[in-house]
């Protein structure tokens, strides 16, 4: 390939460490479909004649054909995906092979491949984000007015629903969703014809080239074309916030399965045995989805630190941008069909929810704002009446709702029988109507919206 500036064959060594194929073959289909766009427009503009771009043509789809059926050869002599496709069409179609080339260089050839592959990698992470969104929403529906404890600091904190707190997780997918769209629209934009660094000298057609492979438009500096990996570090960056809710909603469902909680029964489709003790049912697909974030996150770190220094334009570093790409494509694949499939099939213990619900003290904010509301007090008293209330009910051992009324009364006496009403769970989540609040009338309102969003119907 490049023999004619040196005398000597590279070492063994440098072969190795040169030779992108062993990974970069995962680009063949978007090399050939970048190479047919290329020599269709080289034809369309005269540079190549027709039988030379039919011949080339039919090559590259027999090559296609060989590669779907067998793989693709790793050669280290050739380097990667674009001289093994370029070699075997010359052993096909002969000289005519060699006219391909003409107007492009391999540094704007993998950066259109690279381009287009990440492209088909957001186009299948968003139907699988999807259809985990559909897996909560759905099991959010079945349980509006499940009550279970709300935590901060993984402490009581007020009651929710399940159906509320499963729904958290819908937001947070759709807003991953969202970030894989703004990637894949930043990132649609052909770099094909921008040549080795500062474009090319033939008469070419960047914009038919660019509307062939389906971009919206060509890029509009040579220099940038071959040298950026953003499109790359922007899906990275994606996945990593995907994986990390993912993690959150997978640690959710380890804590949940243990025995102290009880929360939930993971299916035996999800769980696996111990080896030497029989009672036992552990998370490990929920485990290993916790543990997919921290090397997708690697990912995202190891391509920031390759690209952080990079003077313009292409330098050779940059073959090292597509392992991690790669990788963490997989990695995020697995992670959203374990976590769909957990969400779909797991069991929750709705009994036990309620228990800790209800022996928390989890109402105690109920009390300060019925204080508040009929007894006019600052919130900041009404604050720490209640405080002292917990404390007394905490010192019984009884719940806020058993204490008697003259015990309550001697912390304050403006507190009166109706309060009582207001410190059972089910009163505590049915209050909370604000926007985007616990109440079940709230939760069902955006399944709804959720529901016609993702054409699950009303």
């Amino acid at each position: 390939m490049w023999g004619g500036r040196f005398e000597e064959g590279p070492a063994a060594v440098m072969r190795e460490i040169n030779a992108s194929i062993p990974f970069d073959k995962r680009l063949w289909r978007q090399d050939i479909a970048g190479s047919k766009a290329h020599v269709a427009m080289l034809g369309a503009q005269g540079i190549v004649d027709t039988a030379d771009v039919a011949a080339i043509t039919q090559g590259l789809e027999a090559i296609a054909g060989e590669y779907e059926a067998n793989g693709v050869p790793e050669d280290l002599t050739l380097e990667d995906i674009h001289m093994v496709t370029e070699s075997r069409l010359a052993e096909i179609i002969g000289p005519a092979a060699g006219r391909l080339h003409t107007a492009r260089s391999r540094n704007d050839q993998v950066a259109t491949d690279f381009r287009l592959w990440v492209r088909d990698a957001i186009d299948m992470v968003e139907p699988a984000l999807a259809t985990l969104q559909r897996a909560l929403v759905a099991r959010a529906e079945d349980h509006v007015a499940s009550v279970m404890p709300g935590f901060t600091h993984l402490q009581s904190a007020q009651p929710v629903t399940l159906g509320h707190h499963l729904m958290a997780y819908y937001e947070m997918i759709g807003r991953d969703r969202s970030r894989f769209a703004d990637a894949r629209r930043r990132l649609n934009q052909c770099p094909l014809g921008a040549a080795a660094l500062a474009g090319t000298g033939y008469a070419i057609d960047r914009h038919a080239t660019a509307a062939a492979l389906g971009f919206d438009r060509p890029t509009d500096n040579s220099l940038d074309s071959v040298s950026d990996r953003d499109f790359a570090l922007d899906y990275l960056m994606a996945a990593t916030q995907c994986a990390v809710h993912l993690s959150r909603l997978a640690e959710e469902f380890i804590i949940w399965a243990s025995q102290p909680f009880g929360f939930v029964s993971l299916s035996d489709q999800w769980s696996t045995g111990s080896s030497i003790m029989p009672q036992k049912r552990n998370p490990d697909a929920a485990e290993l989805v916790r543990g997919h974030s921290g090397r997708i996150a690697g990912c995202m770190v190891a391509l920031t630190m390759t690209m952080k220094g990079l003077p313009l334009a292409y330098s050779k570093d940059m073959q090292d941008d597509k392992p991690p790409v790669f990788e963490a494509h997989d990695l995020l694949g697995l992670s959203i069909a374990a976590m769909s499939g957990m969400v779909e099939s797991a069991t929750f213990r709705t009994d036990r929810m309620r228990a800790l619900a209800e022996s928390g003290f989890a109402t105690a904010t109920d009390l300060a704002d019925w204080l508040v509301r009929s007894g006019g007090l600052p919130f900041r008293e009404a604050h720490h009446v209640t405080g002292r209330v917990v404390k007394l009910a905490e010192e019984r051992g009884v719940t806020l709702g058993e204490l008697p009324l003259d015990v309550l009364q001697s912390v304050d006496p403006r507190i009166t029988q109706d309060c009582f009403g207001l410190l059972g769970v089910d009163a505590s989540v049915a209050s909370r109507t604000s926007h985007g609040g616990t109440a079940p009338s709230e939760v069902l309102k955006r399944i709804i919206e959720a529901k016609v969003g993702l054409g699950m119907g009303a």
